[in-house]
């Protein structure tokens, strides 16, 4: 949030903690206006408790600010709600209401204080980003033109721009974002700025996905991944549960029987796979009989259907074996990691605390679900959570050297 408030509001203290927090120095702030109870003290209170990391505190602080301002400061107010809302997506708190910050960007834009409106389009974009709702995203950010904003916002929406590009899968798109990104936080001079710059860009050089082709595995980067796709091979991608070649994509997501046979067959291309092998891969490891035979030949038959404008399946002596129809290649993309719970982990991966009902909003999956998900995590310790009841956070540490950019595309199944 711009942290300017009218002149005539302010007094010097005020303007000189204003100025501190918009130069990235939140204790200068506080030294400046630590003893006031007044509606602007609180809230740059607020804003720079929030920037040290005390986000239960700034939210109390910023919701007293907007209690105090009198009824003909509603941009002052507006700027409070603005506050609030980018704390909530940092707690990722998703479920914050979106009509109070539509409210809050609206009355900015009618009073002319378009940096905070901006900003406030910014946190929308980003809360669509974190839900998976790409589309929309980008239309939003098609309304701001970076070029009249200065290089703190500019770098906002240049990493904005790199996020929707990284889960695009374009990597050089992203790469050119984020290069304009560094530029731009170099030239605003806020070290937090910077710093985000840089955990950004480390996602185009740590592994994003693992590939495993004829029998062999390796991880692979983000723009190898890229290469991957706009191949002629099929690609069983199991980030999403697709099957892909040359610009056709069918999705097995509600399919999860067909999508394991499909990657049990591609991961043993060129060979075949057994009839028993593929029966405990669909069905859960049950010991073989002939009910559990028929029912493979059922599912095999589905299979052909699915994937008849891609490859055949045949049948050999031993099992059943991938035919592809024109690649010359079948490959299995998965996950780096796969373990129970893994959707729920890779979103807890981006170091960030996310409460059960943001995380239920990102996955696409029931509020009940989720928690069963934390609570296994949780036993296994996996993950820990703080606060409690509504203000309950998860959250673990990143993974060492791999990225979850593919995993958080879109809303995937939870196991």
């Amino acid at each position: 949030m711009s942290d300017k408030y009218d002149a005539i509001q302010m007094d010097p203290l005020i303007m000189s903690a204003a100025r501190a927090l918009a130069a990235g120095d939140p204790i200068a702030a506080l030294n400046l206006v630590a003893l006031r109870d007044d509606a602007p003290a609180l809230a740059l209170r607020g804003i720079a408790m929030a920037r040290l990391g005390d986000l239960v505190r700034a939210k109390v602080l910023l919701r007293s600010a907007a209690r105090a301002f009198g009824p003909k400061e509603a941009v002052a107010r507006a700027r409070c709600v603005v506050a609030e809302s980018e704390i909530a997506l940092v707690s990722r708190d998703l479920g914050w209401p979106t009509k109070a910050l539509d409210a809050a960007r609206v009355t900015l834009e009618e009073h002319g204080d378009w940096l905070n409106a901006a900003h406030a389009r910014y946190l929308e974009v980003r809360r669509l980003l974190l839900i998976g709702r790409l589309d929309e995203g980008e239309r939003t950010l098609a309304r701001l033109d970076p070029a009249l904003f200065p290089p703190a916002l500019r770098t906002t929406h240049e990493l904005v721009v790199a996020g929707i590009a990284l889960r695009r899968l374009q990597t050089k798109t992203a790469r050119a974002a984020l290069g304009r990104a560094e530029r731009a936080a170099r030239h605003a001079g806020i070290p937090e700025l910077t710093a985000e710059v840089e955990s950004a860009s480390l996602v185009l050089d740590t592994p994003a996905a693992r590939l495993i082709a004829r029998c062999e595995e390796r991880l692979l980067l983000l723009e190898e991944v890229e290469a991957l796709l706009a191949s002629k091979a099929i690609v069983v991608d199991a980030c999403r549960y697709v099957v892909r070649s040359a610009g056709q994509v069918l999705s097995l997501a509600r399919r999860p029987v067909l999508f394991a046979l499909a990657r049990a067959l591609a991961e043993a291309w060129p060979g075949d796979v057994s009839r028993e092998t593929l029966i405990a891969r669909a069905f859960g490891g049950k010991r073989a009989d002939e009910s559990h035979r028929g029912r493979l030949r059922v599912e095999i038959g589905r299979l052909r259907r699915a994937l008849r404008m891609l490859a055949g399946v045949s049948a050999t002596k031993q099992g059943f074996a991938l035919v592809p129809r024109r690649a010359r290649e079948v490959v299995v993309l998965a996950r780096p990691v796969e373990e129970e719970h893994a959707t729920v982990l890779a979103f807890l991966a981006d170091g960030e605390s996310w409460s059960s009902s943001g995380l239920s909003l990102a996955l696409g999956a029931s509020q009940r679900t989720v928690q069963r998900a934390l609570a296994s995590l949780a036993a296994a310790g996996k993950v820990q959570s703080f606060g409690r009841a509504r203000a309950r956070r998860w959250m673990t540490p990143p993974m060492p050297g791999l990225t979850t950019t593919l995993l958080l595309a879109t809303p995937l199944p939870i196991e």
